[in-house]
């Protein structure tokens, strides 16, 4: 029986991290074993006491809570999961944001495609062993689309906030394949990408034993694609799947030019950038740095500062 387990991350987030559980009790199950692990990273909403009174009502799930002292961020917060998801013997570790919904054949449709490789003609392309990492196609929750008045009572639900990952590495710029577009089935072949979303990544056991975790300098942001990219490098091929999918509630707080943002994207993009970009990219991402220290906006400034200072993990970022 294929063990599944499933690490989805809170912080201050109880209501949507207990509809996302509560998504999960359609799932076909007689043929896996979900160890779930939710990680509570040091919340102050009372979501430690509400989750704590949750229940599975069926043996298939083995719910189990993690409580973090404190908020140790995406990307370590996500590891202790990982890392007690492994300890159970987990076959895929699934990393799942907790403002998700989930459609009940998520989990089949990722099994299948993880194991049946990828054919083309008749042959296979893609072999199961050569899969380590899979997202599925992420449509916005309704309600939570970038551009609420362009749509369609009947397409809300079917805009698609994910659909693969592309890398521009002349500018070091990552970017979701398809966002803002109704799907109309123009996306519908599985296909490797440039990342997977920490949205939503599936994970072979056997890339964790290889690269190890994700990279808890990155704290928020950029750690899926760096997570990727050494995979990529270990040899691992990462896929988008489209027969899976599940709706993203997608966060507004965090939007482009918040200072949560301004900062941890400033600082990890130069992080990624300097590990993976070609040298004539890193030219670029330099003088772009000098630029926004005399003209970047305040924690854009103090994001390059603690760049070059090597202030990584949390970092300097106090709103």
């Amino acid at each position: 029986m294929k063990k599944i387990g499933i690490v989805i991350l809170n912080w201050n987030g109880k209501e949507d991290t207990l509809a996302c559980l509560k998504s999960m009790r359609e799932f076909p199950i007689s043929n896996f074993q979900f160890p779930i692990f939710v990680v509570d990273n040091g919340s102050t909403d009372g979501s430690a006491t509400a989750l704590r009174n949750f229940q599975f009502p069926i043996s298939n799930f083995q719910f189990h809570l993690i409580e973090n002292k404190k908020n140790l961020g995406f990307s370590e917060g996500n590891n202790v999961g990982i890392k007690a998801a492994l300890k159970v013997g987990s076959d895929f570790v699934m990393l799942l944001n907790n403002d998700t919904v989930l459609e009940k054949n998520l989990i089949v449709q990722l099994i299948t495609t993880a194991e049946g490789g990828v054919p083309l003609r008749g042959k296979t392309a893609i072999k199961p062993e050569e899969i380590g990492i899979i997202s599925p196609k992420i449509y916005f929750a309704k309600g939570f689309e970038f551009h609420k008045d362009r749509y369609k009572k009947t397409e809300q639900g079917k805009v698609i906030w994910y659909v693969g990952g592309m890398v521009s590495w002349n500018n070091v710029l990552a970017s979701h394949r398809g966002v803002d577009e109704v799907d109309n089935g123009q996306y519908d072949k599985v296909v490797e990408t440039d990342f997977a979303t920490g949205a939503c990544m599936f994970i072979k056991r056997e890339v964790f034993q290889k690269i190890g975790f994700l990279d808890k300098n990155y704290f928020l942001y950029w750690e899926d694609a760096d997570f990727c990219q050494r995979a990529k490098r270990a040899g691992f091929k990462i896929l988008y799947a489209p027969s899976a999918y599940l709706w993203h509630k997608v966060a507004q707080s965090s939007a482009i030019g918040s200072e949560l943002n301004d900062y941890y994207i400033t600082r990890n993009r130069l992080l990624f950038g300097s590990r993976f970009a070609p040298l004539r990219s890193r030219f670029a991402l330099l003088r772009e740095s000098v630029r926004l220290l005399f003209n970047g906006r305040p924690w854009q400034r103090r994001g390059v500062l603690d760049y070059y200072f090597g202030n990584f993990g949390k970092g300097s970022f106090n709103p």
